[in-house]
């Protein structure tokens, strides 16, 4: 590209065709004639030697003439260039003397843009920050809601691992050489109910700390071949002494055949917990607690647990899945309402789904779903 150094110069594109040299010759005399101190610099460009002028031009005929400066561009074209060059020329010859004054003008303008520019990023970075700000804010109270949420649930298995232990502790009579008054059977089933409470207990600590990373954290998921079947009656056993205070019958129903899922056990264990301890609060002193289980579809395994408490309106039953949403009933009880919500993330993280059946002052039944472990030849499943 010519330079502009020029106040004013015009390129004229032609092609070869016999009569461009004589329309040349025409316009390089008029220019030339133009007065002498602001005459323009002429350039001819033939398109046929610098196409990607052309191109660059979006030129669509020849000739066409083309005025360039500083303060912008102009296009003329037709067989009348020349008289278009005088039309025009008054107006060329205004630019090139305000041109300074233009400029001076463009430079206040550019500075006033730079200052407009930087007051918008100054707000754009106090909008990050602040969006930053909320960000962080919400963590904070995330992280307190859900630790304060894991401290109180340690109580659960923290009164379950004390009574086991406080009962083997009844058993011994110092007074007989500290011989034990239970058959080894209860025992062992003493010992083994307090180690699981334990296990329990250092599960809640490690939720704890990885719940400081924030709601954002992802879930730790490690699914294996799993009895559901098991799992229920570890838990339940683990909740008698609720059930017991309240006078309630609590009763585990699944079928012998019920396919093993493939689930992480320590996460489908919070989800059962938490539905359990739910059902046993709301359900009132002598009333009934059922889990049961069925093999929904051969990919699908369905558990549910029902109680015979309140129940929960219609046009809540969706939403009581949400972070923190509790019902007016609610708010006077323990808790932070952030239980049904994890059960929500354990089970889509295991690609299941979680949902409620329940009519007001006729109960409540909860259902989830977790996949069906496959079997393989590499690694058979064990049956008991």
């Amino acid at each position: 590209m010519p330079s502009l150094e020029v106040p004013l110069k015009l390129l004229l594109f032609i092609d070869k065709r016999p009569s461009s040299a004589e329309q040349v010759r025409q316009i390089r005399q008029h220019v030339e004639g133009l007065d002498s101190e602001t005459a323009p610099v002429l350039e001819v460009v033939d398109v046929t030697e610098q196409p990607y002028l052309a191109e660059h031009f979006r030129l669509v005929v020849t000739p066409t003439l083309i005025k360039i400066s500083k303060v912008g561009r102009q296009t003329l074209t037709g067989s009348d260039i020349i008289s278009q060059i005088d039309y025009w020329w008054s107006r060329w010859q205004a630019e090139i003397t305000n041109e300074k004054a233009i400029l001076d003008e463009r430079l206040l303008d550019d500075a006033s843009i730079a200052q407009s520019t930087e007051i918008i990023h100054l707000s754009d970075e106090i909008f990050r920050l602040k969006q930053l700000n909320a960000e962080a804010n919400a963590k904070l109270e995330f992280k307190d809601r859900i630790i304060a949420m894991l401290a109180h649930d340690l109580r659960n298995p923290l009164t379950a691992a004390s009574i086991a232990i406080e009962t083997l502790e009844m058993g011994y009579d110092p007074d007989q050489e500290r011989r034990s008054r239970f058959r080894p059977e209860l025992t062992v089933q003493l010992l083994r109910n307090a180690k699981t409470q334990i296990r329990s207990i250092d599960r809640m600590i490690t939720d704890i700390l990885q719940a400081a990373h924030g709601p954002s954290v992802e879930l730790q998921i490690f699914p294996r071949d799993l009895d559901l079947y098991e799992l229920c009656r570890e838990v339940v056993d683990s909740m008698l002494t609720k059930v017991k205070t309240k006078e309630q019958l609590i009763s585990l129903d699944m079928p012998q055949d019920l396919p093993h899922v493939h689930a992480d056990i320590n996460q489908v264990r919070r989800v059962i917990v938490n539905l359990l301890d739910n059902a046993i609060k709301y359900t009132p002193m002598g009333g009934k607690v059922m889990i049961t289980a069925l093999h929904r579809t051969t990919q699908k395994v369905q558990i549910s647990i029902q109680d015979t408490g309140p129940g929960i309106p219609a046009d809540k039953q969706v939403r009581i899945f949400e972070e923190s949403f509790r019902l007016q009933r609610d708010q006077s009880q323990d808790g932070y309402g952030l239980g049904l919500a994890l059960c929500l993330r354990i089970v889509r993280a295991h690609y299941g789904q979680i949902w409620v059946d329940s009519v007001p002052q006729q109960g409540s039944t909860f259902h989830f779903t977790l996949p069906v472990y496959k079997q393989t030849n590499n690694r058979p499943r064990l049956v008991e």
